[in-house]
């Protein structure tokens, strides 16, 4: 029995091969339709100049050290560090009591000294005084008021004032410290007259010119700027294969501090470059698409982009000339 039950399941099982009905291929259309009011765009090469980035550093154009011109103590401080200050404003004021009572006593000689000299003349029109005994009296009202002069030369530089508007960056003297002469006190700079400086590589330099303007990409603050080639230093490094480039900045921002970090943008030979609007571009995660129109559907496709100028993108490969994609990224 048992045998027979196998040989009727192994009948069935054939038959129902037989009768087995096969599958059917169901065709699917690549892509989505495409919307009715779809803004399309159709790509087109189009010639731009190569740009080459240089790393930089912001820099003042006019830096400041405000330094003693005699021995003193420090009795006001006016200015600190990051402080905004206007030219011919007090930062400093030094002990000047010395020096006060060195003028004192110059002014006192000085009276002395012109009185003689105007009773030696009287003497000398009257035929009383001798010519030697005139010009020794004028010598000395000469010299005494030369010595007036300079102890009112070293009284004015007991008040140390800005040299010019700016902000401060640097303060290394407090209340009471004893100042030299030559010995730096502060430091100053004018934030409406900053540069970048940057190590153009050699190839570079001949696409720079003195006066040329230049594109500038800061970081703090996230700016872009134009300048123009104020130095190019005639002496390459031979390090680095490169010679230092100085570029005012035409507008430079408020809050631009030296050594912020900048980005020079050297433009060189032309050359052929795809560009789509920043709008067509979708991202997801660390993907970018494009849709592309295709045969009256849009069709997702990966990309890879480049610089952003003027809401366009550049498309550095994923797409061709005259393909045609949804501008509206949805």
């Amino acid at each position: 029995m048992r045998y027979f039950m196998m040989i009727l399941l192994a009948a069935l099982a054939v038959g129902c091969g037989r009768n087995k009905i096969a599958p059917v291929a169901l065709e699917r259309e690549a892509g989505r339709p495409l919307p009715a009011d779809a803004q399309v765009a159709t790509l087109a090469l189009e010639r731009v100049p190569t740009r080459v980035d240089v790393v930089g550093t912001a820099t003042a154009a006019e830096r400041v050290k405000v330094a003693a011109r005699l021995q003193a103590e420090v009795r006001e401080v006016h200015a600190s560090a990051g402080q905004r200050v206007a030219k011919d404003a007090p930062l400093l004021v030094l002990d000047d009591r010395e020096i006060k009572e060195q003028l004192s006593a110059a002014e006192a000689q000085l009276k002395q000294a012109d009185a003689e000299y105007k009773r030696t003349r009287q003497l000398f029109e009257a035929r009383s005084a001798s010519e030697q005994e005139l010009t020794a009296a004028e010598s000395a009202f000469h010299s005494a008021r030369a010595q007036v002069e300079r102890v009112r030369v070293l009284l004015s530089y007991t008040v140390i004032n800005a040299p010019l508007t700016g902000v401060v960056i640097e303060r290394h003297v407090e209340v009471g410290d004893l100042t030299a002469p030559g010995q730096e006190l502060m430091a100053l700079y004018d934030p409406a007259r900053m540069r970048i400086e940057a190590a153009v590589p050699v190839r570079l330099v001949p696409y720079l010119a003195l006066g040329k303007s230049v594109a500038v990409a800061l970081s703090h603050p996230a700016v872009t700027l134009t300048g123009a080639v104020a130095e190019i230093v005639g002496e390459i490094d031979p390090r680095s294969r490169s010679q230092l480039v100085r570029v005012n900045l035409d507008r430079p921002e408020e809050d631009l501090l030296p050594g912020a970090f900048g980005r020079l943008w050297v433009e060189t030979e032309p050359r052929d470059a795809l560009f789509a609007p920043a709008s067509a571009i979708r991202r997801v995660g660390q993907l970018e698409t494009v849709g592309v129109v295709q045969d009256g559907r849009v069709v997702d496709r990966l990309v890879r982009t480049g610089a952003r100028a003027d809401e366009r993108v550049e498309i550095l490969s994923g797409l061709n000339a005259g393909d045609a994609i949804i501008v509206e990224a949805k």
